[in-house]
Parts: C-alpha cells; structure tokens; sequence
C-alpha cells in the first residue's frame, strides 16, 4: 500500500526537480525548456525510461528507500551570460526546489500536530505521507548533489572550477558518469554516500518537528 503513496510523491517531486532547472534558464535567459513545451508540472512530458521507470523499480527490488530522475529538461547554455557559471545556478535549482518542498512538509506536518482539526486516523496518514514527502526530496537532493556529471553535483563542481579545468572534468565524467552512478545504485555502494549527509537533514529537519 505503501507504494502507491510513494510513487505519486517521488513522481511529482522529480518533475518539480526538472521544472526548477527550466525556470532558472529561462529566468537567466534560455527559452529552449519553454519553446519544447518542457516548463511545465505536466508529469507526461518529463518521463524518462531509466530514471522514472528502471530505477525505482531496482531500488523495490533491491530494498533501497525508491527515488528516480526524469527526463533532463533541456538547456542550451550558449543562450546563457556565462555558461558555465550559470549552468552551476540552473543545476543547482533541482535540488534547491526538493529541499524547499521537503521543508513545506514539514510546516505541514507540524501545522496538522498543532492545529488538531484532523481525526486521528486522518492526521496519521496524512503526517505518513507527508514524511514520505521528505524523505523523498531530501533523498534526492542529495543524490543529485553527487559530484558526478550529468547530476546536478557534477555541473555545480564545474561552475566553482577554473574555465580549462571545468571543461577537462566535464569531458571526463561525461563518457561514463551514468554508468557509474548506475553502478553504484545496482551494488548498493551508493547508500554509504548518501545516507550520512541524508540523516544530518532529516536530524535537522526532526529537530524542527520536536519544537
């Protein structure tokens, strides 16, 4: 049962995700995302075959908390003012949106504690799903904060990099980054990455809920 409650959340958190890097293009000045009909919450036009489907299902499969990626909303940086630099910002936009929505569950959460007008059984489920919703988006801002291109991390690291070294990463990790952010998803290896800066938010974002 569970499932068919996460599943929904980590469906609209990732095409959040996507729309949070269009809307920054286009903010600094790249229309590609809006012209393709791709800046939009409409979940059709962000589904990606491994990340929406393949993933999540390994991650069933294998015991892993589930999280996936869409269909990477396209941007043409040489319509950015500096394209390096302001990839970093559109990258980073993607995890920032999966931070703030974790935080507004938990506003949620603690409004629903507080407020009382919820039947018990109601509130229940409803703070259920809601810490669902954290998880989720803490989760996946942090995996795509992995310093790995094509994630978000990868295009951070190369906005902070000298022009000369940005490029040498980016040609690098960009002939085999997937397969090994795939490999590191199948062995489980991923996990001992994830988990310690994941646990530090949810301590923080607990500790808020316990006030």
């Amino acid at each position: 049962m569970d499932l068919f409650v996460i599943i929904p959340i980590l469906f609209f958190s990732i095409v959040l995700h996507e729309f949070a890097h269009g809307y920054v293009a286009y903010r600094l000045g790249d229309d590609t995302a809006y012209v393709l009909g791709r800046l939009t919450l409409n979940p059709l036009k962000h589904i990606d075959l491994i990340g929406t489907f393949l993933v999540p299902a390994l991650c069933i499969i294998s015991g892993l908390p589930v999280f996936g990626w869409a269909k990477p909303v396209p941007v043409n940086a040489r319509r950015l003012a500096s394209p390096f630099k302001d990839m970093g910002k559109v990258a980073l936009a993607g995890p920032t949106a999966n931070l703030l929505l974790a935080i507004i569950c938990a506003f949620l959460i603690k409004l629903i504690i507080v407020s009382g007008i919820f039947s018990a059984d109601t509130a229940e489920r409803s703070v259920q799903c809601l810490i669902y919703g954290i998880q989720i988006n803490v989760l996946l801002a942090v995996f795509n904060l992995m310093p790995i291109p094509p994630l978000d991390g990868g295009h951070i690291v190369a906005a902070l990099l000298p022009l000369k070294a940005a490029i040498k990463y980016t040609m690098f990790f960009g002939r085999f980054g997937m397969w090994l952010v795939i490999g590191l998803i199948v062995t489980g290896v991923f996990k001992y990455i994830l988990y310690p800066p994941m646990y530090a938010v949810m301590s923080v974002i607990s500790k808020f809920l316990a006030l």
